[in-house]
């Protein structure tokens, strides 16, 4: 689902543009598309049938942090979040509070319920056993990292959340080291999946501090996701879904899911995109460039 807005993020990106406006560009991109089900308009509904948000921005250069919280009616939540971010204080905003201000400083709002999400909230059954919600399959948070040609580094993360969720419910997506962190001298890493069992690990700080202790990439994605849920299977807790990306300060990149594939999308070097798959097989996680019988089988966002 990201690829359309990376090619356009990765194209400011050739411009010498900074990271900020890639990575809004390519959040942007999914929030607004309502084909996309878990990010945005179109979103998941929850339990009341309302889409409510939640997105987050971190600069790595500054660990500057903006993020809202179950907001409903903004268009893009990411912009109020990157706004947020220049704050040293008031930075997480949640409900009424982050929606008058996205209204008071001019956002664009919107009602968020497409036809296609009220249509989903409608044929559901709303009897949920609220303790086994799982993520979207089809692809859930959209997480996006990027670096600049200054070196800056930065994360903005989108989300409507688990479907049919309790009203107020937040996942890890808005919570500052378990859906993202940025750190300009180390590098940067997002989650996406079930929150409640990511904030249990607080996953992307786990992961850029493995990094800090000079693990690569990979290796701090898997190791960290595979002690993670391991800790979780030793108290008696089976996991949801999680996947994780990472970007290191040179620009290598990481990936690493409990879930048969995870696809994610890189740009190279020469700002061109590619899709890849990260896969677990029987507890073994490797990354691999799919080819195009898989992508035609593909069903997923």
């Amino acid at each position: 689902m990201s690829f359309d807005g990376l090619t356009a993020g990765a194209a400011l990106l050739a411009e010498n543009q900074p990271v900020h406006k890639a990575i809004l560009t390519a959040v942007k991109n999914v929030e607004d598309n309502q084909n996309y089900v878990s990010v945005g308009y179109g979103g998941l509904p929850n339990l009341d049938g309302e889409v409510e948000l939640d997105a987050a921005y971190m600069d790595g250069d500054t660990l500057g942090f903006g993020g809202v919280i179950s907001v409903k009616d903004i268009k893009n939540p990411i912009e109020v979040a990157y706004d947020l971010s220049h704050y040293k204080r008031n930075c997480l905003l949640a409900g009424e509070g982050a929606m008058a201000y996205a209204r008071q400083n001019g956002y664009e709002l919107k009602n968020m319920l497409s036809e296609q999400s009220r249509s989903r909230y409608e044929e559901s059954d709303k009897q949920v056993n609220a303790e086994l919600l799982e993520a979207y399959g089809g692809h859930d948070t959209v997480c996006v990292i990027g670096k600049d040609q200054r070196g800056s580094m930065a994360c903005g993360v989108s989300t409507s959340g688990l479907f049919l969720k309790r009203p107020g419910r937040v996942g890890d997506t808005p919570i500052i080291g378990s859906g993202l962190y940025a750190d300009s001298e180390i590098g940067c890493a997002a989650a996406t999946g079930v929150g409640e069992d990511i904030m249990k690990g607080c996953l992307s700080y786990s992961i850029t501090g493995l990094m800090h202790q000079g693990v690569d990439v990979q290796t701090a994605c898997v190791t960290t996701l595979d002690n993670h849920l391991n800790r979780l299977t030793r108290c008696g807790h089976n996991a949801g879904s999680i996947s994780v990306i990472a970007m290191d300060q040179q620009g290598h990149i990481g990936a690493a899911t409990n879930k048969a594939a995870f696809p994610f999308v890189v740009a190279d070097e020469n700002h061109v995109c590619h899709i890849y798959v990260a896969a677990n097989e029987g507890g073994k996680n490797n990354i691999f460039r799919p080819n195009d019988i898989w992508l035609k089988n593909y069903t997923g966002d």
